[in-house]
Order: structure tokens, then sequence, then C-alpha cells
């Protein structure tokens, strides 16, 4: 006679793909929080600097606002990234992450253009095409998850704001 096993005492098939979906969540978010590092780098003497001094709309917040909202958005965006790889993998998904990468690259690209370059009208032109990039990758995610693109609105919308603003400080300045 043979002994059943209790299936708790097998383990789990599904561990190892468990275990791969949560480092590619830790990548996705990770990859953002290294964008956000990079640009805090190039933010460093400017926000002392000539951005302290600078003319600026009503509506700016607070320099103390800017840490707080990007780290809420970069979890977001990682998660909405990981859920249309989840669903479709990457080679599924090729169009929607590669938009993804490419408005991750934008947004990498405009801080150091604006704060540490002081190229004002430069960054506009960034941030308006990365805004652009960043409604087609809502487009593209939607089309895999739901979930996923209304993750990146509050992403949409806060560059919509930063938008005005870089137009405000190039205006007034």
């Amino acid at each position: 006679m043979t002994a059943i096993t209790p299936q708790h005492a097998v383990p789990h098939r599904d561990a190892a793909p468990r275990a791969r979906s949560l480092l590619v969540l830790a990548v996705l978010v990770g990859a953002n929080f290294v964008v956000g590092a990079l640009g805090s780098l190039a933010t460093r003497t400017a926000v002392d600097g000539w951005y302290a001094d600078a003319e600026k709309v009503p509506w700016n917040p607070p320099p103390w606002v800017f840490g707080p909202a990007w780290s809420l958005l970069y979890v977001l965006m990682g998660v909405a990234a990981w859920l249309v790889w989840r669903r479709a993998g990457w080679s599924g998904a090729r169009g929607a992450l590669s938009l993804y990468v490419v408005q991750l690259a934008l947004n990498a690209a405009w801080t150091p253009v604006f704060f540490a370059g002081r190229h004002i009208w430069v960054a506009l032109a960034i941030i308006v095409a990365l805004l652009g990039l960043v409604v087609a990758t809502i487009v593209a995610f939607r089309r895999h998850s739901r979930v996923a693109a209304w993750l990146l609105v509050p992403y949409a919308a806060w560059l919509a704001f930063a938008t005005s603003l870089n137009l405000g400080i190039g205006l007034l300045n």
C-alpha cells in the first residue's frame, strides 16, 4: 500500500514562476527608481541655485512635494508594466512595453536637460513628447490590462501639471 501525500506537503508547482514574476516586478519598479535617482543627481545644485531663484507660476508646489509624488508614480508605473508583462509576456506585449521603455528614457532625459542644463525650452519639447508617449502607452497597456492603463493615468496627469510648470518657468524667466 502506498502512502498518500497531502497536497500541502508537495512543493507548489508555481513557486518558480511566482518567484520570477516577483523578480520582474522588482526590476520594473527598481528601474523607475534608478531613473528617479539619476534625476535627483541632476537637481542637487539647481534646486538651491537657479531654480530656487527662478520666477514660478502661482500653482508651483513647494519642493518637498516632488519626491513623494514621484515615488508614488514610479511604483504605479512599475506595477502597470508588470501587469502587462504578466498578462502577455515580453513577446506578447512587445509594442506596449517598448513604448514604456521609450517614455522612461524621455523621463530620464528631462531632468538633466531642465535642471542641470537649464535648457527650459528643450525640456518643454521633451516633456510634451513624454506626455504624448505616456498617453500612447496607456492606450497600448489598455489592450492588455485595464488596471495597468488606469495606473498610468496619475502619471499622465502629473506630467500635464509638470508641463504647465515647465512652460510657466520658460515664459517667466
